[in-house]
Formats: C-alpha cells, sequence, structure tokens
C-alpha cells in the first residue's frame, strides 16, 4: 500500500532529499533549511502524518525535543494508524529516557506494524527499552505531587534549627 509519502503529488516527492542518511554528515544550515521546507510542507498539506514524522524527526537532528514532540503527537493523532509516527513518538521518549511512556508508546507501534520489517523494529526497540528499565536508567516519573515531602522536609529542617538555637 502506497502513501501519499511514498506517490508523492503527480509523482513527485512532497518532502525535500533526506539529509539524515547519515545525521552526523548534515550542516546546521542545510538542516535549518530542511525543516523550513517541511514546515511549507505541513501547511500545504496539513493532513499528512508522514510530512508531521520527517518535521518531528528534523526537530529532534535539530535538538528541539519539544518541537519534535509537538509535531510527532500531531503526526499520531492525525493517523493514529501510522507505525512510523508512533514508533518515532516512541523512539523520542526513549531518547529523552522517559522510558514508561517510550514502551506504551512502542507497544502501541508494534501493533500498528503491518509487516516483518516493522515488527522486528518496533521488537528490538522494546528490547533496548526494557533492557534500560531493568537497569535503572528510567527518569523519574513526576506522576505524583512533591509538596507533602517538601512540606516534611521544611518542618523537620525547622525543628533542627530550632533544636539547635535552644542548646
Amino acid at each position: 500500500m502506497m502513501t501519499d509519502l511514498q506517490t508523492g503529488a503527480g509523482n513527485r516527492s512532497l518532502l525535500p532529499p533526506v539529509p539524515w542518511r547519515d545525521p552526523h554528515t548534515v550542516s546546521a544550515e542545510k538542516l535549518q533549511e530542511y525543516i523550513r521546507a517541511l514546515e511549507q510542507a505541513c501547511a500545504d498539506n496539513p493532513a499528512s502524518a508522514d510530512v508531521r514524522t520527517c518535521l518531528g524527526m528534523a526537530y529532534a537532528m535539530n535538538y528541539d525535543a519539544y518541537k519534535s514532540m509537538d509535531a510527532l503527537e500531531a503526526a499520531c493523532k492525525i493517523n493514529p494508524h501510522s507505525f512510523w509516527a508512533r514508533f518515532k513518538y516512541a523512539e523520542l521518549h526513549y531518547r529523552l529516557r522517559a522510558l514508561h511512556k517510550s514502551e506504551e508508546e512502542m507497544l502501541h507501534a508494534l501493533e500498528l506494524a503491518t509487516n516483518s520489517f516493522e515488527v522486528s523494529l518496533a521488537r528490538k526497540q522494546l528490547a533496548e527499552i526494557r533492557r534500560l528499565m531493568r537497569e535503572g536508567t528510567v527518569r523519574p516519573s513526576l506522576g505524583r505531587s512533591l509538596a507533602a515531602p517538601g512540606l516534611i522536609l521544611s518542618a523537620v529542617s525547622i525543628a533542627l534549627a530550632l533544636a539547635v538555637v535552644w542548646k
């Protein structure tokens, strides 16, 4: 099954040539030029999850995690059945060491895989995520408030300070 990204409009590609075949050789100027072209492609094709996925990848190469996350989230919302959007979104979380979210998204991507190549990629990434989780490389999840422990620590500190002053 061919996507709009692969076929293009009238047999021309919607995207400029891909600069990340070797990300270490892409100059900052060329990457900025590519990002501008992708932003324009997103404006021209707002319903294309593939273009937004590529934009998210380009932002990630430019070390702009917030814009990358926004673009990849938008790609996942535009096409909830896109393996590559979900895979790259999970990969971004993996690189940010938000491993619980990464595992959740990668499992979703694995469910969306349509061929053995995609299944293999997702499984290898899941194995790496789980290895890092076992080794304790997970960034702590701040799902609950730290207000109560902070107040307790403050109260104990004040009590100790008062005990030292009164002695």
